[in-house]
């Protein structure tokens, strides 16, 4: 795998490395920038060379806009594409921002159009940078694992698309597409997704809502196929990334609890409520998690980077279907100060996070001038 071969010394075991990647809607692009330029800091120092950031793990994990970013580095695009992506495209991913009661309101009228123009906007943008690649084609082509939250409508449970060494057949045949399709079909905001069972060729597709419904912060599902497919006594490195989240949080008074579903702007503001708890509580399960497996013997490290506040200034900027320039300038802007703050992280010997994140970054492979294809590929039967 490809951790395994990377930045150790001869009595020391190489580390399992796993990415989580949330989820956030146009809040990708900052994943993409920050990646981009932290990455390109190394680039820089080792000569310029490009590095492939995705090999530099055993598994990727990412939920919604996070299985977009994750399914990229799987194939081992470079994150500018991805930023064009959102750049280029999201206006038409999310044609009608909801953004107040207002908006809210123009959705009960419009909103089939706009998701349905959403639908063939995201599905077209995805083809132009992952092609018809499969969870296989990457597992065997890159040694690379993935684990993709969603929801399966018809029996309302979640459901991780999964390609790792221990989990079986299942999967195998599923596009990325498909795939990044399933985990970000957000209610309200876009289309549900209906899938194709590449398994049952001909039957009625299956329809699948996004996984961040349960699981926009996936380092819990990362951690748990760490567990499952690393070696009982190799370390485990969990590297899991946001989407420069808002500080949320709101005083209410008590005479202000009485909220109608336009106050929630038709259930559009709850999403945010979702996300910032689920995030809250994902990553402190799994560090108390990561802390006691430790004591039992089991050694997990979790990284969490980007960590610190996000200014007030960026408030205006932050919702999920956000996608004026100005708004994408901002993101990448700050995408790229975090970035340069935690390369400052990495440079500082006393600082033991970004001493795991410098091991990573210092031992990434180069980009292969040959990248890996993502059409016509050749398929293997089960």
């Amino acid at each position: 795998m490809n951790a395994s071969t990377m930045s150790t010394t001869a009595d020391e075991k190489a580390p399992y490395r796993a990415l989580s990647l949330d989820g956030g809607g146009m809040r990708g692009v900052y994943t993409a920038a920050f990646l981009a330029r932290l990455v390109g800091h190394y680039s820089a120092c080792r000569g310029g060379d490009r590095l492939d950031f995705g090999r530099g793990f055993d598994l990727i994990a990412g939920t919604s806009t996070g299985a977009i970013v994750g399914s990229a580095l799987a194939v081992g695009k470079p994150m500018a594409d991805v930023v064009d992506l959102y750049r280029h495209h999201g206006a038409n991913i999310f044609p009608h921002r909801i953004a107040g009661k207002m908006s809210a309101l123009t959705r009960v009228v419009s909103g089939g159009h706009h998701v349905r123009r959403g639908d063939k906007a995201l599905r077209s943008a995805l083809v132009e940078v992952l092609g018809s690649a499969t969870m296989r084609d990457v597992f065997d082509r890159r040694g690379i694992s993935m684990a993709v939250p969603a929801v399966l409508m018809s029996e309302h449970r979640a459901l991780v698309f999964k390609k790792t060494a221990s989990s079986g057949l299942r999967d195998d045949n599923y596009t990325l597409v498909d795939v990044c399709m399933a985990s970000s079909a957000a209610p309200i905001y876009r289309s549900l997704a209906a899938i194709a069972d590449p398994k049952c060729v001909g039957a009625p597709k299956q329809v699948f809502a996004d996984g961040g419904l349960w699981a926009n912060n996936p380092v819990l599902v990362a951690m748990i196929d760490a567990l499952a497919n690393a070696a009982p006594d190799q370390p485990i490195e969990l590297f899991s990334l946001g989407t420069c989240p808002r500080p949320e949080g709101e005083h209410i008074q008590e005479d202000a609890i009485h909220r109608s579903m336009l106050d929630w702007s038709l259930g559009a503001a709850v999403t945010s409520l979702s996300i910032s708890a689920q995030e809250f509580a994902f990553d402190n399960m799994a560090r108390l998690l990561a802390r006691n497996l430790s004591k039992c013997g089991r050694s997990i490290s979790l990284i969490r980077f980007p960590n610190k506040q996000v200014p007030a200034s960026m408030m205006p900027y932050l919702a999920l279907d956000d996608t004026r320039p100005e708004a994408i300038d901002r993101l990448i802007a700050q995408a790229n100060t975090d970035a340069d703050l935690t390369k400052s992280a990495c440079d500082d010997p006393r600082d033991q996070q970004g001493q795991l994140i410098h091991r990573l970054l210092n031992g990434l492979p180069v980009m292969p001038l040959e990248p890996m294809p993502t059409d016509c590929m050749t398929r293997k039967e089960n």
